[in-house]
């Protein structure tokens, strides 16, 4: 009988692209990889992979097996889900990547809480400021901010939260006074790399308009608010940054809330997981967990 732990052995290959990296994200050494796959291989009598001194390639019998392959181990997966949900304590380890600083903000006071209900089931945080590929990297769910644009994975919203305007006392003061939304847009600011599109609502008006600072007078670029919240502090320039990331710098003065009568865009807060057709049932829990507690 051909064992499960080989088809999930056959299942990293073909998804990381190479016996070492496999072997990496298994906690294997590639010989036992490589032995695993030729093992598989003499079970089944057919050739999965074809190999040389660059790249691992499917036949197509290898095409054929990886898809009921995928079957066979989501099953097997849901099979284990539904034994263990008679039971109130997950077991295994639930993989999860996220920002850095929302890592800090909100997954960790999260992740205390959510521990203290399933003690047996391990977390595995990961955090990046760049987006994580869950299905070759092997992560069961990511927390990611802003829009999905990735429509290859199922995402389901947690929260919203709103986005400031801010700069320090320093730079208002060395200014034109930031009095409209024209005179915002023109001031010298702080890009996030991944932002898109915004618009901006007057609290009182209720009127909506576009929101787009003048791309000439972008003086830094990055791609993690932490970053930008820096730049802002030392007083080089405008930077919009989540409410949950300031909240400190704003009471102590430290960061100023510009144009506090017109409201950004709010940005979601999605949990992505892989597009399967059983949701694991700790990862069920997880988002059911965080859109409880409204992402904190």
């Amino acid at each position: 009988m051909v064992s499960l732990d080989r088809f999930d052995t056959f299942k990293a290959v073909v998804e990381a692209g190479s016996l070492t990296a496999a072997a990496d994200l298994l906690g294997q050494t590639r010989a036992v990889v490589s032995f695993n796959i030729k093992r598989l291989e003499a079970e089944l009598g057919v050739t999965l992979l074809t190999r040389n001194t660059r790249r691992l390639a499917l036949t197509e019998a290898g095409e054929r097996f990886y898809l009921h392959c995928l079957s066979m181990l989501e099953a097997a997966q849901l099979a284990i889900d539904e034994a263990r949900s008679e039971h109130t304590e997950l077991k295994g380890t639930l993989r999860i990547t996220t920002t850095v600083e929302y890592a800090l903000a909100k997954v960790v006071p999260a992740l205390e809480l959510f521990r203290d209900l399933h003690r047996d089931l391990k977390v595995q945080l990961s955090t990046s400021s760049t987006h994580a590929d869950l299905i070759s990297e092997r992560f069961d769910v990511a927390l990611r901010l802003g829009r999905v644009v990735d429509s290859s994975h199922r995402a389901v919203q947690l929260s919203t939260f709103a986005i400031l305007p801010v700069a320090s006392p320093a730079f208002v003061a060395s200014v034109a006074p930031i009095d409209s939304v024209h005179a915002l847009e023109q001031t010298p600011w702080l890009e996030h790399g991944r932002v898109g599109e915004l618009s901006i609502t007057h609290v009182g008006r209720a009127t909506t308009q576009p929101y787009q600072p003048n791309p000439a007078r972008a003086r830094i670029k990055a791609d993690n608010s932490s970053v930008l919240r820096a730049f802002a502090l030392t007083g080089q320039g405008v930077a919009i940054l989540p409410d949950w990331l300031i909240e400190d710098d704003l009471r102590t003065g430290r960061l100023i809330h510009l144009l506090p009568e017109w409201q950004l865009t709010r940005q979601g807060v999605y949990a992505l997981y892989p597009d399967t057709r059983h949701l694991p049932l700790k990862v069920r829990v997880f988002i059911d967990f965080m859109k409880h507690q409204g992402a904190l």
